[in-house]
């Protein structure tokens, strides 16, 4: 079922007459909780009608950031260096990729990439609303979009399984990872901590709906999605091909640590889905909408 919030309100999306309903339940001003409940359970808990849900659907204790397309890592790491790379660099990937068809090994992910499904920690604080305006980041000449997906934690769990870590899961909703391109490229190369701090914790987005686990998971490989910009399509991916499936997500998330109901999982970029692969940015003032089917979409307009 698809969920959100409308004034503090739990909503629910009745398919039968396509309209939504105020949910009737002792938690329904809590989201999480009502994640954590039956399809069934929840279904009987549809009321009266409602608008539709605006704002946040629920506040993230935490954000940790995937990368589970490899190609989306392969491409945009070479839309990285046609965009900021000098001359030499350029020249250099792009004979290796000549004689050797594969790109040069910078460009590939690392060992550790296939071996476990790794992770940035995020700022969930800087997470926007979906209609909420991204006020142009001020260190930046560059900014980008990525579609994800979230993974919406109902259920407690530290050091289990990938079965355990599955179950875990009680919702999915649409993340835009906004990204500071050009500080992402210098901190890459000369940053401490690499391209991942400052280009990315400025700001964020998740869509105001959550869909449960169980309308989704039986067909995660299977979601499309698409971004456009100023209503022109720019992109279109799929979930197909995940480097690590969900479950293993979630078991690595909790290897030694406890994740938490309302701590959000991302999946990482859609292969194809950002302006870096397609080496085309937005701009100031250009408004920006993720879709993917089945969930919803996620629209925020970039400042000036």
């Amino acid at each position: 079922m698809k969920l959100g919030l409308n004034g503090g309100r739990a909503v629910g999306f009745d398919e039968h007459v396509c309209i939504w309903r105020l949910i009737d339940h002792p938690h329904s001003d809590d989201l999480l909780a009502l994640l954590s409940l039956e399809p069934d359970a929840l279904a009987k808990c549809l009321g009266e009608r409602s608008d539709a849900p605006r704002g946040l659907p629920f506040k993230p204790g935490s954000l940790r950031s995937f990368a589970l397309w490899e190609r989306h890592m392969t491409t945009a790491a070479k839309g990285m260096v046609s965009r900021f790379g000098s001359p030499l660099l350029k020249s250099v990937a792009a004979g290796y990729e000549r004689l050797t068809g594969k790109p040069i090994a910078p460009m590939r992910p690392r060992p550790n990439y296939y071996r476990f499904p790794q992770y940035c920690m995020g700022n969930h604080r800087s997470l926007m609303e979906d209609g909420e305006e991204l006020p142009w980041p001020s260190f930046s000449d560059v900014v980008d979009f990525e579609l994800e997906i979230g993974l919406v934690i109902a259920k407690q769990v530290r050091n289990c399984t990938p079965s355990e870590g599955l179950s875990a899961i009680g919702g999915f909703c649409i993340v835009n990872d906004w990204s500071a391109r050009d500080v992402q490229w210098d901190d890459t190369r000369r940053g401490t901590f690499g391209g991942v701090v400052k280009a990315k914790t400025f700001a964020g987005a998740i869509g105001a709906i959550v869909v449960t686990a169980d309308e989704i998971l039986p067909r995660f490989n299977q979601l499309t999605g698409k971004v456009r910009v100023n209503g022109d399509i720019w992109c279109e991916g799929n979930t197909e091909n995940a480097q690590h499936g969900l479950g293993e997500v979630v078991s690595y998330a909790a290897m030694g640590e406890t994740v938490y109901p309302g701590d959000l999982l991302s999946t990482g970029t859609l292969a194809g889905c950002c302006g870096l692969e397609m080496g085309r940015f937005p701009a100031r003032g250009d408004e920006v909408q993720l879709e993917i089917n089945g969930i919803g979409t996620l629209t925020n307009r970039i400042g000036n």
